[in-house]
């Protein structure tokens, strides 16, 4: 609605107008002042559509506010702002004119056709090309002149369509006498349909320019089951989209690819309702009250109720998990993680719901060992999911994306556990295995971490080469690299001035590569943060300083910048700055523990031990679970005369999140100091059996 429409926000009025056939909508802009922008082009179509606003320097910013397509009957032809509950001023980075929402960084690359985002960094300017606005037939197949060429030359066939690669791969599916379920014939020859999807359909980071056929993993860093973006037991939290959800299920597994499913012209279902399923599913089996136990017609006789759960994004957007899992309501009472039942029967409660189950015989064999359970322990620090977790990720039955999950979190939370499986991560045939173990080795002596990373320079997969870089980065001598007199390509082959190719080892044709592949994203805060981490660990101080500064002009909030930045001025002994870096991101951000906790770390070291007291009180009331935060602030307690004060805090962080060594550690030695024998022998028992639960000596 265009005809003077106006919305309200927060006492902010937005106004949409048009002159002609121009569309205009005047909004706050970055100062927090009305200014009224052209709307340079609709962004999506169903169920909403988002407006790009030019910023200047080849900006376009999706506005925050937008159009419900959906009927009026769905609640729909109407404005609405994505964060309605929240307000969202000026100068936050989820502001409309913020990084989050440009254009260039975020959206083109899948919203658009063969995009070359094209960012200038030192003028802070893009020149963002594409070859088509939206989603045209390259995007997925490739370069389209031979099929076109082809076309006209009446030459197509299956056998030669003129594409790379072809995204065939529904196969066949055969009934086996008396199966209820079909079985795929042969195996899919390559990954190339479901990487194709996943490019865009996957929580991901971009690395490189995507070439059709090559693995998802030389183009992208995909995210793992880790909170908050997954839920424990896997499934869809934040925004994740549906790729990584996928590549958990049994369908996954068996053969399914996105096509038996999707029609990917059309964007609908191959066949309607529950006869999508019943494709492979004996709909005699699984489509009646004997399988879902719900009346015919009902939602919950619907497959896709029970086994892919909704939830709603960006306002008005329904999004299915596609894990395809059964509903564990035993999992939401261990966990919190949802359940299908509840998400229907919302007056209930998850024991309902599990009681339900269990009077119709259903009974669940890994309730206390299901991977969901550990990921959960995990994630509060308790070191008795560590055999869990290593089981975990040792099964070769298990998905791909489990394994690597549970390799990441076990190389989080207990790094002695790594060996010796670690050696048969790292030379798995699935990169996203290999991927993960790279991340884990950084908790292995230097020794041992060189040893195990050498051979991933030469790995064939981008992700796993990039991940081997960061950490050989400070782990081999500083040379005259690539930084130096000297540019690299796309392939990490180094040339001088003149072009001239020159000779290399192999690390420094890595860390060239590297360099490369992330001064593609200069746009991106995280990426600026890696690359500023990168150059530190290689020397490169003056670079690794202004690559951080950069990340805070583009977001002042992002706080993993903010502590990097005032950790490097620390190392250089710029205490007035580091802490005038810390102090105004806590006036920014007040709420972040780890920017008080940093400010703590601070004080101590400039002999402020009551101020730093203070910050880390702070940082630990901002921790959630209980942790390491609370864990020093204890210990600050102690050391500054106040026993009682840190054993309590100690005991309520046992209380809430049991099974941290150094928690029961602390308890043992300063009930033993207060002279409480009994209290101390029992922390010094549970702290022998946790160790032992949690597989150590």
């Amino acid at each position: 609605d265009f005809n003077n429409a106006t919305f309200d926000y927060f006492g902010v009025t937005t106004t949409f107008s048009r002159k002609g056939d121009a569309f205009f909508i005047e909004a706050d802009n970055a100062a927090g002042e009305l200014e009224t922008f052209p709307v340079e082009y609709v962004f999506g179509v169903e169920p909403l559509q988002q407006y790009l606003l030019p910023l200047g320097k080849g900006r376009l910013q999706a506005l925050s506010i937008a159009w419900d397509t959906r009927s009026e009957s769905e609640g729909g032809q109407r404005w609405y702002h994505l964060y309605p509950d929240e307000r969202i001023a000026a100068g936050d980075p989820l502001h409309w004119t913020g990084v989050l929402f440009n254009w260039n960084t975020s959206c083109a690359e899948c919203h658009s056709t063969d995009v070359e985002k094209r960012y200038d960094a030192v003028n802070d300017r893009f020149d963002t090309h594409y070859e088509q606005i939206d989603v045209g037939c390259e995007a997925c197949h490739g370069p389209g002149s031979k099929h076109v060429a082809l076309a006209y030359a009446g030459g197509l066939s299956p056998a030669q369509t003129g594409f790379a690669m072809s995204l065939k791969a529904r196969g066949e599916w055969q009934w086996s006498e008396g199966a209820d379920i079909a079985q795929r014939a042969k195996p899919p020859s390559s990954s190339h349909q479901i990487d194709s999807c996943a490019r865009c359909h996957a929580r991901r980071g971009t690395l490189g320019e995507y070439h059709p056929g090559k693995p998802l993993l030389d183009t992208h860093r995909l995210a793992i089951i880790e909170e908050p973006l997954y839920w424990p037991d896997g499934q869809i939290r934040n925004e994740v989209y549906v790729h990584g959800s996928f590549i958990q299920s049994k369908m996954h597994q068996a053969g399914v690819v996105c096509s038996n499913c999707h029609n990917p012209h059309s964007n609908q279902l191959v066949v309607q309702g529950n006869g999508v399923c019943a494709q492979c599913h004996l709909a005699s089996t699984y489509d009646n009250r004997t399988h879902h136990r719900h009346q015919i017609e009902s939602a919950g006789a619907a497959c896709v109720e029970c086994h892919m759960p909704s939830q709603i994004y960006m306002g008005v957007d329904s999004r299915r998990d596609h894990s395809m899992r059964i509903p564990r309501p035993d999992l939401s009472i261990s966990t919190g993680a949802p359940n299908a039942c509840n998400q229907c029967h919302t007056d209930q409660t998850a024991d309902w719901a599990y009681s339900a189950l269990m009077d119709w015989g259903v009974q669940f064999a890994d309730r206390r060992s299901h991977p969901a359970r550990a990921f959960h322990a995990a994630d509060r620090g308790d070191v008795r999911a560590a055999p869990v977790l290593l089981e975990t990720g040792n099964n070769k039955k298990n998905t791909a994306i489990l394994r690597a999950s549970a390799i990441t979190q076990l190389g989080q939370l207990l790094p002695e556990r790594l060996m010796p499986s670690l050696p048969l991560w790292l030379e798995s045939d699935d990169p996203l295995i290999r991927l993960a173990a790279a991340e884990a080795t950084r908790q292995l002596p230097p020794e041992q971490q060189l040893e195990r990373l050498m051979p991933l320079s030469q790995d064939p997969v981008l992700a796993v080469r990039m991940m081997a870089a960061e950490q050989l980065a400070g782990l081999v001598p500083t040379t005259a690299g690539p930084t130096e007199s000297a540019t690299a390509g796309p392939s990490g082959q180094r040339t001088s001035k003149d072009g001239q190719p020159q000779a290399a080892d192999p690390l420094d044709a890595l860390f060239a590569e590297y360099i490369y592949v992330q001064s593609q994203h200069l746009d991106m805060p995280s990426v600026l943060t890696q690359l500023s981490g990168f150059q530190q660990a290689r020397g490169e101080t003056a670079d690794a300083e202004a690559l951080l500064i950069s990340a805070l002009e583009k977001n002042p909030q992002a706080s993993a910048s903010r502590v990097n930045l005032a950790d490097l001025y620390r190392a250089q002994g710029k205490e007035i700055a580091a802490r005038a870096t810390l102090e105004s991101g806590i006036q920014l951000s007040e709420e972040d523990a780890s920017l008080w906790f940093s400010l703590a770390l601070l004080e101590v070291r400039e002999g402020n031990s009551g101020a730093a007291l203070i910050a880390l009180e702070e940082a630990a009331s901002l921790e959630e679970p209980p942790g390491y935060y609370h864990y020093v602030y204890a210990v600050a307690q102690h050391d500054h005369g106040l026993p009682a004060q840190a054993i309590a805090t100690l005991k309520a962080v046992n209380h809430a999140a049991p099974g941290q060594l150094n928690v029961l550690a602390a308890l043992m030695q300063y009930s033993q100091q207060a002279g409480e024998v009994q209290a101390a022998s029992r922390y010094r028992d549970a702290l022998r059996h946790t160790a032992q639960a949690a597989g150590l000596q």
